[in-house]
């Protein structure tokens, strides 16, 4: 691994162009937002109690972009890449400044995530387990990229919703990514997921508890978009059978989150696109912990998680069809440890709560609401 970083120094340039351009350039941002009046106030579902400027992302776009037009290979794929990100940082910063309808938003979502597949950043074929690779005509891989981008898109955002905890999320998954790509040789792929790293970091130090700065919509979309699409350039396009795994290992903070809260609005027969205080990190905040460790638990459920994954990329437990024990070993304890920290999770939030009269109280009150509206 380090002889691959040796050989791309780019990845670790671009990763400190990014941190710097976002740390330099979040303040004028922040300051051109109050002077437009892009202001999230508070409200009983936010959990910041002063008006803070959002718009945060176009700073981020921006500390993704300089390195990315320095570094990138732009004749091919990443130039749709980097279009379609411009394509979702204007969407969101539409969202952030007048607000869109759930439609036109969705639809603002698709065009950007449709913008790579047109440069060939889609899912031309995956690798099954026992059935090896199946190509995929373009009418299966590019709807299925879509959607895929699209979803990540929606899971980032969804996650947005306490200080430093997109953003730190994010650069985690950004360097696990960057590491995976590195090793299966896609450098393009890599230097762009340290790009988003080394952004994220720098936004967090406007973005950690207490923030100075939302990255809004315009920051979510675009950060989701850009690691859904390096999902894809980088890992799912590979002939590696375990690869398939990885983006859903690297991501599963995001996609558990959008999945619980999703499921939650089903069953009450609310709108998906609704707001509400059930997300994982409402429900850390409901059980007494602090807005800070709240993040940096889900900060370290996610490291775990990153950890896993590339132990199952670079611990060779299996080569040549033939098991080696010690490896495994090692694999399946990384994995437990990361298993572990998820049931601690749910412990938490499933247990815990029930030990606290006060969360009791407040979710028995909603259930009346539910029922009476």
């Amino acid at each position: 691994m380090l002889d691959e970083l040796r050989d791309t120094p780019e990845v670790l340039y671009g990763a400190a162009i990014a941190l710097l351009v976002v740390v330099l350039l979040t303040p004028a941002v922040g300051g051109m937002a109050r002077l437009l009046g892009v202001v999230d106030q508070p409200d009983g579902r936010r959990l910041h109690r002063r008006p803070v400027p959002r718009l945060g992302g176009l700073a981020i776009f921006l500390g993704i972009v300089v390195p990315s037009l320095a570094f990138l290979d732009l004749s091919g794929e990443m130039r749709g890449v980097l279009l379609g990100a411009a394509v979702a940082c204007v969407v969101g910063a539409v969202d952030d400044f007048r607000g869109l309808a759930p439609a036109p938003k969705l639809g603002g979502q698709i065009v950007a995530a449709s913008i790579p597949c047109a440069f060939g950043v889609w899912i031309d074929h995956f690798t099954f387990p026992f059935l090896g690779a199946v190509d995929l005509p373009a009418g299966v891989g590019m709807p299925l990229t879509v959607v895929w981008i699209v979803a990540v898109m929606n899971m980032v955002n969804f996650l947005d919703g306490l200080d430093g905890l997109a953003a730190g999320v994010c650069a985690i998954s950004g360097v696990t990514f960057s590491v995976l790509a590195l090793s299966l040789g896609k450098v393009d792929a890599a230097i762009l997921s340290a790009i988003v790293a080394g952004a994220c970091v720098g936004f967090l130090r406007h973005n950690f508890f207490p923030a100075r700065i939302f990255m809004g919509d315009s920051g979510a979309l675009v950060l989701g978009y850009t690691l859904a699409t390096v999902s894809v350039a980088g890992l799912l396009k590979t002939a590696s059978t375990v690869v398939l795994f990885l983006p859903l290992l690297v991501l599963a903070v995001p996609i558990v989150d959008t999945s619980f809260v999703v499921a939650k609005r089903l069953k009450y027969g609310r709108p998906v696109y609704s707001a509400d205080r059930w997300h994982l990190h409402h429900r850390f905040v409901s059980i007494g912990f602090s807005q800070r460790r709240a993040a940096v638990t889900m900060w370290a459920w996610c490291a775990t998680l990153g950890v896993a994954a590339l132990a199952t990329r670079f611990v060779p437990f299996r080569e040549g069809g033939v098991w080696h024990l010690w490896e495994t070993v090692a694999v399946v304890v990384l994995a437990l440890a990361a298993l572990a920290f998820s049931v601690y999770v749910v412990y938490l939030l499933e247990i815990v709560k029930l030990a606290n009269p006060r969360v009791r109280r407040r979710d028995t009150g909603q259930e009346r609401e539910r029922m009476t509206a």
